[in-house]
């Protein structure tokens, strides 16, 4: 792992949650709400940069699994100061069901904080009550919606995170609305901490993000290390398109009830749809999400599937980022908007939703096509895995 610091600031690396000098009661949270014994390596590396004065703003890459949402969500409660009833941190997502997850996690660890008020997700104000939320936790749309109706009061907020940071930055997504949302939250507080995590930073966005926080100690991961050792990963030939569903129902379904819950990541809503209704004609238990969904309906699938009520998911990459599961299939190899690059940073984060904190998962990738087997190193034809 790569470490630039900025200044004169050293940091020693937390062999204890106790050494951060957090509350008692976020400790608590800690080690009876989270079950946590002691700081995973990024934890042990990020937290004192966050958690210690003067409090610099931080780019860091972490794998998958590897802890990184604690890191931002202990930075954000252990800033807030319970006496001030205002918003002091705010995490910007890029998906709902992020949002969902995310707001999930602060609330288990900051269960005994009392003050730390409501994490909002659909209003900007405490659940049953006038008091404001000191944590606030949305996606980009509705926290840029909040600030321009000025319903999301900022003067008051210190930490700024930005979760899965690379697709916040990425200049045909959210990079200029990101820019804008900087600069207005340092209007309002010029020694504002910014928080940019996420597994993968490719060399222009990374470079982007050194630019708009140019004062950030960094943390990075080399290229060569990204590979994901834990996660088995196989390459299943299939002739023809109609072959990948074959393969799905013949091959793979009937062993995951034994291997744990499923995704299957398809390129397309309309993959998603169709391929559910197949498999459902077939027999197969399983449901399917896609941003063309709405709300509540995206909500109810991801909350049967987190449940466990079923095993099997199809979804198009609205959940290639947030998510815990112990087998991934690639149903649809990802591309890039332009539908001829590989979209490797996709591909870690949706491989990466197996293999979580260092346990073992895998990966199938259904390999159509003389392009697909270009991308993925396969030659000859026929079957293999």
């Amino acid at each position: 792992v790569k470490t630039v610091t900025q200044g004169d600031s050293f940091y020693t690396s937390a062999k204890t949650f106790e050494e951060l000098g957090l509350s008692q009661e976020l400790l608590q949270g800690l080690y009876t709400e989270m079950k946590f014994e002691r700081p995973s390596r990024i934890q042990a590396q990020t937290l004192p940069m966050i958690l210690t004065p003067p409090f610099r703003s931080l780019i860091a890459q972490a794998h998958n699994g590897s802890g990184k949402t604690t890191c931002f969500t202990l930075g954000m409660l252990g800033r807030v100061d319970p006496k001030v009833q205002a918003p002091q941190a705010l995490c910007v997502c890029p998906t709902r069901e992020l949002v969902v997850q995310n707001q999930m996690v602060l609330e288990r660890m900051g269960k005994f904080t009392g003050g730390t008020g409501w994490f909002g997700r659909g209003r900007a104000r405490r659940r049953g009550g006038g008091r404001p939320s000191t944590v606030i936790i949305g996606t980009h749309g509705k926290l840029r919606d909040w600030m321009q109706k000025r319903v999301l009061d900022v003067r008051s907020i210190a930490i700024l995170v930005f979760d899965e940071a690379d697709e916040m930055l990425k200049q045909d997504g959210f990079a200029d609305d990101t820019v804008r949302m900087i600069k207005q939250l340092r209007a309002a507080n010029p020694q504002i901490q910014i928080l940019l995590f996420s597994a993968t930073f490719n060399e222009r966005v990374k470079r982007f993000a050194q630019k708009i926080v140019p004062d950030a100690n960094q943390v990075f991961v080399p290229k060569e290390e990204l590979s994901l050792d834990v996660i088995k990963q196989y390459r299943v030939l299939c002739p023809h398109g109609s072959d990948k569903v074959k393969v799905l129902k013949d091959m793979i379904f009937p062993l995951c009830e034994k291997l744990g819950q499923t995704i299957i990541f398809v390129r397309t809503r309309e993959t998603a749809r169709s391929l559910h209704a197949v498999m459902e004609q077939e027999g197969h238990r399983c449901t399917s999400i896609e941003g063309g969904m709405d709300r509540q309906a995206r909500d109810k699938v991801v909350k049967e599937f987190r449940d466990g009520t079923t095993k099997i998911l199809i979804s198009t990459d609205v959940l290639s980022r947030g998510f815990d599961v112990t087998l991934v299939i690639n149903f649809d190899v990802p591309v890039e908007r332009d539908l001829r690059t590989p979209a490797f940073e996709t591909y870690l984060h949706r491989i990466g939703r197996s293999g979580r904190f260092g346990r073992k998962g895998a990966a199938f990738n259904l390999v159509t096509g003389e392009t697909v087997r270009r991308w993925l190193g396969v030659g000859g034809g026929g079957w293999g895995v």
